[in-house]
């Protein structure tokens, strides 16, 4: 159990790293459309003379404020998703694979809904990205790749067309300028604590241990006898320096910037237990660590798309 998450920030919505982030397995893409979806059905043939009727839209599995995305097109991403798996080695048909697509399928349909409100926001701002610097992205990945045939090869093999990559290139462009804008403001200092916690699974323990530390004990013997935070104990608790906002606990965080240095808390009680902490030492303007930037950077962006979401009228 860690207390510290360190979360790696691409340059587009989370969704393009999904094969890599997913447990192990996967299962064979279901001609069974997902909860909402709306089947393709065929027209009967028109008779000579006629009037045709009116065009109808293609199936559309969602709607972003008006605007349709198409279900063929999840369908292709999702097959993709599990064409990557299969080439990787993983079983298509377990139960855990089955398990699997399922979620998987659901983080492909929010990609695409969060794909459709950055692309909304980004044309409300006036930013757009040119055919120019899509070409010169595209002219950088057959380079690459190996040269033009090889590119093509490449895309072929991944069932994409020329015209879908070039829509995704302009896609994932589009999200990394928006969300330089969105994390502009993360600076790269703040205040930070240095702290320490144990962590055990009864009030009374706890309220045992505190009373303990009050009367003089030493912390960091305390810890390492009873913590049962495998991955701080052996070093007393220890967490190291941190800002707000990276700690998997808000109840260990809030504990430590309520105090002083030298200073317990009382018991605090979190999904993993209840908690003793004390802030060693404290610095208005540390500066950050790389992974803690990116961090911070990344739930400024999910902020970001959180508030996108609440004002949109998301259909699925």
């Amino acid at each position: 159990m860690t207390f510290r998450r360190f979360v790696m920030l691409g340059t587009s919505v989370a969704l393009v790293a999904l094969v890599a982030a997913c447990d192990a397995g996967g299962s064979p893409l279901s001609p069974t459309l997902p909860p909402g979806a709306q089947a393709a059905t065929g027209q009967p043939p028109v008779p000579i003379g006629a009037t045709p009727p009116p065009a109808t839209e293609p199936p559309v599995i969602a709607r972003v404020n008006g605007q349709s995305i198409l279900l063929a097109d999840y369908q292709n991403q999702v097959a993709q998703f599990e064409a990557a798996w299969i080439a990787q080695g993983l079983d298509p048909n377990s139960a855990d694979g089955q398990a699997q697509l399922a979620r998987v399928r659901e983080q492909v349909l929010g990609g695409m809904i969060d794909q459709a409100l950055i692309e909304q926001e980004a044309r409300l701002k006036g930013i757009a990205v040119s055919d120019e610097a899509v070409e010169a992205e595209i002219q950088e990945m057959i380079a690459i790749s190996g040269g033009a045939e090889a590119f093509a090869a490449q895309l072929a093999a991944n069932g994409e067309s020329e015209a879908e990559t070039r829509a995704r290139v302009r896609a994932a462009m589009l999200a990394s300028i928006m969300r330089d804008q969105v994390i502009a403001n993360v600076v790269g200092a703040a205040p930070q604590v240095h702290a320490r916690h144990l962590l055990v699974d009864s009030a009374d323990l706890a309220n045992s241990l505190l009373a303990q530390l009050q009367a003089g004990a030493d912390f960091t013997s305390l810890a390492q006898q009873y913590s049962q935070d495998t991955f701080t104990r052996d070093g007393g608790g220890d967490l190291g320096w941190f800002p707000r906002g990276v700690l998997i606990s808000k109840e260990v965080e809030d504990a430590a910037f309520a105090l002083q240095s030298g200073q317990y808390s009382g018991v605090a009680q979190s999904a993993f237990g209840f908690h003793i902490v004390q802030v060693i030492e404290t610095d208005p303007a540390r500066p950050l660590t790389t992974d803690q930037l990116l961090t911070l950077q990344q739930a400024a962006f999910e902020s970001w798309l959180v508030s996108l979401r609440a004002a949109a009228n998301i259909e699925r």
